[in-house]
């Protein structure tokens, strides 16, 4: 049995990327494709109680370096107990966020060394690389708003990452879109400021140019 495709959805925050997960699981699966939908910090029991911890509570809670080690913490937990053996089994997986958010997270906005997050993915991820990566980018003040509207609508207390201000979301749009420009060939920009059917066409457009979608 052939391995399956991992696909991930990055983006700042407010960007919709839970929304466009689901569709285009919903779209693989009628095309008869096994799906595992995840996501990050989370995505196994053990990853989940750390996501707990990170993105709740003040926005200085934890330091750039700390989050760092936090979300490795998880992300290895997240690998081995489910994308790995769903991958194995010739299931597609897709996940909101993965290595990526920490590269621009504590990276590219928290000033985190990027040889520290370099060594954390060549220990961490090994060969579990993205097959396709989905960064969705919109203008800051447009996400930020979308994400109070939210927090607000469901009343979730994961609002951690928002509450750290404007200049850290823009140097954080900053990071996904430099991410995306030097890795075109895994890396699709995709405008998220359109309409939800919109990002939805140009989600499967990437999707079935870069991987084989059969039935």
């Amino acid at each position: 049995m052939s391995r399956g495709k991992f696909i991930t959805f990055e983006g700042g925050e407010g960007a919709g990327k839970s929304t466009q997960v689901r569709r285009l699981v919903a779209r693989l699966e009628a095309r008869g494709v096994e799906v595992v939908a995840t996501r990050e910090p989370g995505g196994s029991p053990g990853a989940e109680a750390i996501r707990a911890l990170v993105l709740t509570g003040s926005a200085d809670r934890w330091s750039p370096v700390t989050e760092t080690l936090l979300m490795y913490g998880a992300r290895r937990d997240h690998i081995e107990r489910t994308i790995v053996p769903a991958l194995e089994r010739g299931a597609w997986v897709v996940c909101d966020r993965f290595a990526d958010s920490t590269r621009a997270y504590q990276g590219g906005a928290g000033g985190v060394a990027p040889d520290l997050i370099a060594a954390l993915e060549n220990h961490v991820l090994a060969e579990v690389r993205p097959d396709l990566t989905l960064v969705f980018d919109l203008p800051v003040e447009v996400g930020l708003a979308r994400a109070e509207a939210h927090a607000e609508a469901s009343g979730h207390a994961e609002t951690r990452f928002e509450s750290k201000g404007v200049d850290f979301h823009e140097r954080l749009r900053a990071a996904f879109r430099e991410i995306a420009a030097v890795e075109p060939d895994r890396c699709v920009l995709v405008k998220a400021a359109d309409t939800i059917e919109g990002v939805e066409a140009a989600v499967w457009t990437a999707v079935a140019a870069r991987l084989p979608v059969h039935g």
